[in-house]
């Protein structure tokens, strides 16, 4: 007569006799994105197979400085800074009932001579927590003589088993009234900045998310900073 065996690893018989996968073998089942700005709950209890999650959050990236130059005259921006990165792996048994998740809001591009905003800080309950970019700044004033300003540093890393800081802003360099290069937005975990510019216009959006704004360049003509990266959190469901 013949019989089956089954691995102890993945398998185990319940109370109720019935053969069924070992809690914690059966590697990635689910990924939730959180790519919406505003703040959700996670219930562990939604999810009865649950053995631990890897989470993922990215701060928002900061947006850049607007610029309003007097007549044939110039004023460069910087770029703004990148957002913070976290990621950690979290065992069930450490989750709370309802653990809160924040997805930061972007940094605002600046309007006229105003520096851009702080990108809003990402997190996953008290485990995890990915700072915002910082701002673009707005020092330079009109002119044409040879100036330059420098980039903003950015965030360091916040709370996590694993943490990186955002990226620093490019600096701003004016040569005259008519040449002048604005600086790049610094880079994220999960996203690029803004790239720099030679001609006249506003600050250049990033890609992908949390990177920083680039800055804003006025040859004369009011232009207004651009808004940085969102921020996002990830959960990886293992069973």
């Amino acid at each position: 007569m013949s019989k089956v065996c089954v691995c102890p690893h993945y398998f185990v018989v319940d109370d109720a006799g019935e053969l069924c996968l070992r809690p914690g073998s059966m590697g990635l089942r689910q990924m939730l994105v959180y790519d919406n700005v505003g703040t959700f709950q996670f219930k562990k209890a939604d999810y009865p197979w649950l053995a631990r999650i890897r989470v993922q959050v990215q701060g928002a990236g900061g947006g850049s400085a607007g610029a309003d130059a007097a007549a044939g005259q110039c004023i460069v921006r910087p770029g703004a800074t990148g957002g913070g990165w976290s990621m950690s792996v979290i065992e069930v048994s450490a989750l709370g009932a309802v653990e809160t998740i924040v997805v930061g809001a972007p940094g605002t591009g600046g309007v006229g001579n105003q520096t851009g905003g702080e990108g809003g800080n990402s997190s996953f309950g008290g485990f995890l927590l990915a700072p915002g970019g910082a701002g673009g700044t707005a020092v330079m004033g009109t002119g044409t003589s040879m100036e330059a300003t420098s980039g903003v540093v950015g965030p360091t890393g916040g709370t996590g088993q694993m943490t990186s800081g955002g990226g620093n802003s490019g600096g701003a360099i004016r040569m005259s009234g008519t040449q002048a290069l604005a600086g790049a937005g610094g880079d994220s975990q999960l996203g690029l900045g803004g790239t720099p510019r030679a001609s006249e216009g506003g600050g250049t959006a990033p890609r992908g998310r949390g990177g920083g704004a680039g800055g804003a360049l006025s040859f004369g003509h009011p232009v207004n900073g651009a808004d940085g990266g969102a921020g996002l959190v990830i959960v990886e469901l293992y069973g």
